[in-house]
């Protein structure tokens, strides 16, 4: 299975911001992670972070350090981040000695199963210094009842907030948790779904979180 995923990101690198990110869909998930990463770090002063999974780097900005176990993706974002610390690694065994104030780990989860996601949150923990952060998104299973029958391993690994907490009680503490991509876009015309973006911000917020494509979670290294 790792290997097919592989091959599958190696073929997409080239293409894969063009594909992925210039088209409206894209760019409607991808400012509502910035809005939530650039409201997260803005009174946050960390020295260390980690984008791991960082493909071609879409999010590297908001780092220090990133890897990705494609090396056709970390190619590009080397190109666009020449100055960032780039490594070839796994979400369960990344590739610095460093102790990092946060880690951030999105669109990755999706495509592991629990066993792997299990392994994930014990190697970000030994990398987290203490009180570390970290913030990783997943596939809501409320919301995939509801849209999907998918059996790939394409966004395959879903969970409820309670099956998080349960994986991570004993080590961690939940501080927070919001919703991505609540609105069905795919289904709203591409000249409006620009104007569906801040209500979605606003209510993914809410209690309605736990409908969305997608929730983050916040933890806290204890």
């Amino acid at each position: 299975m790792k290997t097919s995923v592989l091959r599958y990101y190696d073929s997409l690198a080239e293409m894969y911001d063009q594909n992925r990110f210039a088209n409206s869909y894209g760019q409607y998930i991808d400012r509502q992670e910035r809005n939530f990463l650039t409201d997260f770090f803005k009174d946050r002063k960390y020295s260390k972070v980690l984008d791991l999974g960082c493909g071609t780097g879409r999010l590297l900005n908001f780092a220090t350090h990133g890897t990705d176990f494609s090396e056709e993706m970390l190619h590009i974002a080397r190109q666009k981040y020449p100055h960032k610390k780039l490594e070839k690694g796994e979400i369960s065994k990344i590739p610095f000695t460093d102790e990092f104030d946060c880690i951030f780990c999105l669109h990755v989860i999706m495509h592991q199963n629990k066993k792997e996601t299990e392994a994930f949150l014990d190697e970000c923990y030994s990398k987290l210094n203490k009180k570390g952060t970290l913030i990783f998104d997943y596939p809501t299973k409320k919301r995939r009842k509801v849209v999907s029958s998918q059996e790939d391993w394409h966004a395959e690994n879903r969970f409820t907030p309670k099956e998080i907490s349960k994986l991570s009680e004993k080590r961690w503490k939940i501080k927070n948790t919001i919703g991505i991509l609540l609105f069905p876009i795919h289904r709203i015309p591409n000249g409006l779904r620009k104007h569906f973006l801040p209500l979605d911000i606003l209510l993914c917020k809410t209690f309605l979180k736990n409908w969305a494509s997608y929730q983050i979670v916040i933890l806290e290294k204890i």
